[in-house]
């Protein structure tokens, strides 16, 4: 997928319209996507469908602006931690192959 379209879902996601908060939100995208790479989930599922509800929602927890007060969602964390075990499970699948 690419960054265009997953901006264009994340919008829709978020209820954004027009094009004034697209740098912003490619920055959230941008940090929610390399949250997703350091706790684990492989690269092509971070790039992939299957994440496209996560990043949206990470986007949604990035967005509250009060100092002091952002952080991932409970839901965020645990669809991660889904993710990373899927990771997990394709590359010991890859290995027995």
């Amino acid at each position: 997928m690419t960054e265009a379209e997953l901006l264009t879902k994340v919008k829709s996601g978020l209820g954004i319209t027009g094009s004034y908060q697209d740098e912003t939100l490619k920055i959230y995208v941008n940090e929610v996507k390399a949250f997703m790479v350091s706790a684990g989930v492989g690269q092509e599922i971070v790039d992939g469908d299957a994440s496209v509800g996560v990043i949206v929602r990470g986007v949604a927890d990035l967005w509250n602006t009060s100092s002091g007060t952002v952080g991932f969602s409970t839901y965020f964390m645990q669809r991660v931690v889904q993710l990373v075990a899927a990771t997990t499970k394709a590359a010991a699948e890859a290995e027995v192959v």
